[in-house]
């Protein structure tokens, strides 16, 4: 692919061509600022004002697209190039197509489902630009003044909650160039865990729920079900992986799949799938490198710091508090099966995989993110019900017996059922108590 290099300098500018893109990656320690001079642009399908400084914190990775001209600066470190070859093209045209069926949907002449627009999933291996590609049709359907809902499944790299979670939101205004969609009343579950296969039977138990409430908020609402589902999902593809891809494209009732990079999945979906569920082949996102595992965890680091602490746009100021162990149950959902081997002649194994057990409160629990759940007592219920929110374990102390929780609100909830995660955060911001 051709690419204009520029090198990297306090101050850049950048004279975009009609469907050019500018990709930066803003470097070290520092903030840049993104600022259009003239022309017209957007970011992941979000319109770029003029004259109006946008600030990226470190780590960002942005692509600056305009569909005619556009001059734009930089200032600060930041590794960038143009480049004249996107596939926003292809982009706008998968957008056109789920808006003309979301018209067939508003048409009482034509729709076959009342309310029933477009569910589409994408899917793909690692780093192809698959949450790239949801932000932007997300962000083309509410221009036109569309409000769809956006499915998340990935635990790894979740953009709607912490990481270890999936979940939806409904989409009723453009993302915000910097901080993202506005994550207001998610609805969010709790998987725990970073890998779908570690626990696949309880990753397909909150598929199903999920998709069930999903579909509750498309009836509820009719321009919601108009509107659609867009759902994007983890790049784990191969074995369990690929299984978990068609049980969520089953339980969501999807129509269309856009299968982005990889060939060999696009053909074995259209073997696998049914016949009336449209499956498209598509490049992935210019610019898109393959992240180190060290990038990935920076990554899902700043996720959870985001929980907590906002964004520079919208700062959170999360307390402290001392909870005695007495106060507090902690509880694992998922635990070891008895072989079958081990059982009396004709029994099978009980499914153990969203089975609740009580979890120990000890040391090991430091930096680990604790799920909150609605419950006041033990129920088999808790491992599929959303979530309230999330608290981070500071210190336990053995001899006081207590432990100390990071909390975004300025009170400690109740009840106070907390469920462990294999996700962990080191916070060393000092926070009131």
């Amino acid at each position: 692919m051709e690419t204009t290099s520029v090198s990297s300098s306090r101050i850049q500018k950048f004279e975009l061509e009609e469907d050019n893109e500018l990709r930066f990656v803003v470097s070290g320690r520092e903030e840049v600022t993104l600022e259009l001079i003239n022309g017209s642009a957007e970011v992941f399908g979000s319109v770029v004002e003029k004259n109006k400084k946008y600030i990226f914190p470190p780590g960002a990775r942005v692509a600056v697209f305009t569909w005619k001209k556009a001059t734009v600066e930089l200032i600060g470190t930041a590794n960038a190039y143009v480049s004249p070859e996107t596939p926003m093209i292809m982009y706008i045209n998968l957008h056109a197509a789920l808006e003309q069926l979301r018209r067939i949907a508003d048409n009482p002449t034509e729709k076959d489902r009342v309310g029933q627009g477009p569910r589409i999933m994408l899917v793909g291996p690692t780093d192809v630009g698959k949450s790239t590609l949801s932000r932007i049709l997300c962000n083309y359907a509410v221009r036109q003044n569309r409000s769809p809902i956006f499915v998340d499944l990935d635990v790894g790299q979740n953009s709607i909650s912490a990481p270890g979670t999936i979940g939806a939101i409904h989409i009723n205004r453009p993302a915000d160039v910097v901080d993202g969609f506005e994550r207001t009343k998610p609805i969010v579950y709790n998987y725990g865990s970073l890998q779908p296969g570690d626990n696949n039977a309880l990753y397909e138990k909150l598929l199903i729920t999920l998709s069930q409430a999903v579909s509750a908020k498309t009836v509820e609402n009719v321009e919601t079900g108009i509107s659609g589902v867009i759902i994007n999902t983890c790049g784990w593809i191969a074995d369990g992986g690929y299984a978990a891809i068609v049980q969520a494209a089953q339980h969501f009732e999807v129509d269309i799949v856009a299968v982005l990079d990889q060939e060999r999945l696009y053909n074995e979906l259209q073997k696998t799938l049914p016949k009336f569920v449209k499956i498209v082949h598509l490049p992935k996102s210019g610019g898109v490198e393959v992240r180190s595992s060290e990038v990935r965890l920076k990554s899902r680091n700043m996720a959870v710091q985001r929980y907590f602490y906002g964004t520079r746009g919208e700062q959170y100021f999360p307390h402290q508090f001392d909870v005695p162990f007495d106060e507090v149950t902690v509880v694992k959902v998922g635990t070891e099966s008895v072989p079958e081997e081990c059982l009396p002649v004709g029994m099978k194994p009980e499914d153990y995989s969203a089975k609740v057990v009580p979890f120990p409160i000890s040391p090991e629990l430091r930096h680990h993110v604790l799920a909150l759940s609605p419950f006041d007592s033990l129920t088999q219920e808790i491992s599929t019900t959303p979530v309230f929110g999330f608290v981070v374990v500071k210190e336990v102390d053995m001899i006081e017996k207590k432990m100390t929780v990071l909390c975004p609100r300025n009170e400690l909830p109740y009840p106070r059922i907390f469920v462990y995660t294999k996700i962990e955060f080191l916070d060393d911001h000092n926070v009131p108590m």
